[in-house]
């Protein structure tokens, strides 16, 4: 697949009208028939979340923590692929694999000096590309983790803002 030739006229509309690069993606919880569970929108699918059973869910849906590795670890598989592509780096296959630790007693309010949230979180990306070159690898290296949406708002958090809106 030409990644560049299908980008060319994205990127040649975004640099004529600079607004239209602009985005906002919606996801919508809202609950369902137990307090451990709800699903979620996301405009082109609706999936369902659940509790960890750490904190007493049954384990039988994703947990938010599930889901936000669960998006690491498709932004950099695609990103990746997306580069390698584009960069024509020869590769068998690229896996992504993300995985977090954090403590449950802060979820669970346990523990004030417990954080609430991960602690670490690792991406590893598995290419086998034998075919490639050092500098190939390199470029398609610093240009994944450069573009992965998902890892840079990781790792320079936005601003985010809560409202409430009762009834």
């Amino acid at each position: 697949m030409d990644v560049r030739r299908l980008q060319r006229p994205l990127k040649e509309r975004y640099r004529r009208e600079p607004g239209s690069s602009r985005v906002t993606l919606r996801a919508r919880g809202s609950e369902t028939e137990t307090p451990l569970s709800c699903s979620v929108d996301i405009g082109r699918a609706v999936y369902e979340a659940g509790a960890h059973t750490g904190v007493g869910g049954t384990g039988s849906a994703a947990c938010s923590g599930d889901l936000l590795l669960g998006a690491l670890a498709a932004c950099a598989q695609i990103t990746c692929q997306m580069v390698a592509a584009s960069l024509g780096v020869p590769t068998r296959s690229i896996e992504a694999v993300a995985e977090g630790d954090l403590d449950l007693a802060g979820t669970l309010g346990l523990s004030e000096e417990v954080p609430v949230g991960f602690q670490e979180i690792r991406l590893t990306l598995n290419v086998d590309a034998p075919e490639a070159s050092e500098d190939q690898l390199e470029s398609l290296r610093e240009k994944t983790e450069r573009y992965c949406v998902v890892m840079q708002t990781l790792k320079s958090p936005p601003r985010v803002s809560v409202s409430w809106e009762t009834g």
